[in-house]
C-alpha cells in the first residue's frame, strides 16, 4: 500500500482541539473526528491485532481527577497492541514498541537478567543500537545513578539505569501501511526481549492492564 494511511484531515481536527478544548467544539466537530480520526485508528489498531495480538485505541476524553490540567481531550490519538505503539496528531506519527513504564516486577525481572545473564544483556544492547541508528529514540530518562542494590562502576550501568525499555520513530503523517509496518517490525527484536526477559506479555507481573504509550504525559493518557 503506497498511499497515505491518514488523512491531513486528521492534523486540521487536531490543531482545531488544541485551539479550543471544549466540549462545545468537539461535539461541534464531532463527524470530523468520527471519520478522520476514530474510523482510521480502528482500522489501523485491525491491522495491528492481526499481526501483534489484542489492543485497544486510547480514549479521547482523558482522566482528570489526579492533574490540574482540565482539558477534557488528548490532543492526539494513540494505540498500543502487542508490543507496538502509534500516536498521531498534528505533527505526525509517533511509530514504535516495547515496554513502557514497566510494573516493579517487571522492571526487577530486567534488571536481574542485565546483572546476571550477560548474553542477555549484550542482546538488549544491540537492538538499542540497531534502533537508535535507525533513528528510533529510546524512552527515558534513565535513573541519574545506580539502582538501589547495584554498584555505580557495574560493568552494564547505562543498561541497569533504563527506566523504560520502548522505543519510538518520527514519521509523516502521509506515511503509507507499509511504512507503518516497517516501523513496528523494526521494533520486534526489543519486544521479544522484554517479553523474554522482562515479564511484558505476564499479566501477573503488570502492576496496570492499560499501561500508557512511550511518551504518555501522564495517567490521564492510558488506554
Amino acid at each position: 500500500m503506497t498511499d497515505a494511511f491518514f488523512s491531513p484531515a486528521l492534523a486540521t481536527f487536531f490543531r482545531g482541539l488544541a485551539a479550543h478544548n471544549d466540549s462545545a467544539w468537539f461535539e461541534e466537530h464531532r463527524d470530523d473526528w468520527e471519520r478522520h480520526v476514530r474510523d482510521p485508528m480502528e482500522s489501523l489498531l485491525r491491522e495491528a491485532e492481526r499481526r501483534y495480538g489484542p489492543g485497544r485505541v486510547l480514549r479521547q476524553h482523558r482522566d482528570l481527577r489526579f492533574t490540574p490540567d482540565k482539558r477534557p481531550y488528548r490532543e492526539d490519538t494513540g494505540l498500543t497492541a502487542g508490543g507496538v505503539y502509534l500516536s498521531a496528531g498534528a505533527d505526525g506519527l509517533q511509530v514504535g514498541g516495547g515496554l513502557y513504564e514497566p510494573a516493579r516486577a517487571q522492571l526487577s525481572a530486567a534488571r536481574t537478567v542485565i546483572d546476571e545473564r550477560p548474553h542477555a544483556a549484550a542482546a538488549l544492547q544491540h537492538a538499542l543500537d540497531e534502533l537508535t541508528d535507525a533513528g528510533y529514540d529510546i524512552a527515558g530518562p534513565p535513573l541519574k545513578t545506580a539502582p538501589r542494590g547495584y554498584a555505580v562502576d557495574h560493568p552494564r550501568i547505562e543498561l541497569l539505569r533504563m527506566q523504560h525499555y520502548a522505543a519510538l520513530v518520527h514519521l509523516p503523517l502521509a506515511s503509507p501501511l507499509d511504512d507503518i509496518v516497517a516501523a513496528w517490525e523494526r521494533v520486534q527484536p526489543l519486544v521479544r526481549w522484554t517479553v523474554k526477559w522482562a515479564r511484558a506479555d505476564d499479566p501477573q507481573a503488570s502492576d496496570d492492564p492499560a499501561p500508557p504509550v512511550p511518551g504518555a504525559r501522564s495517567i490521564d493518557e492510558r488506554a
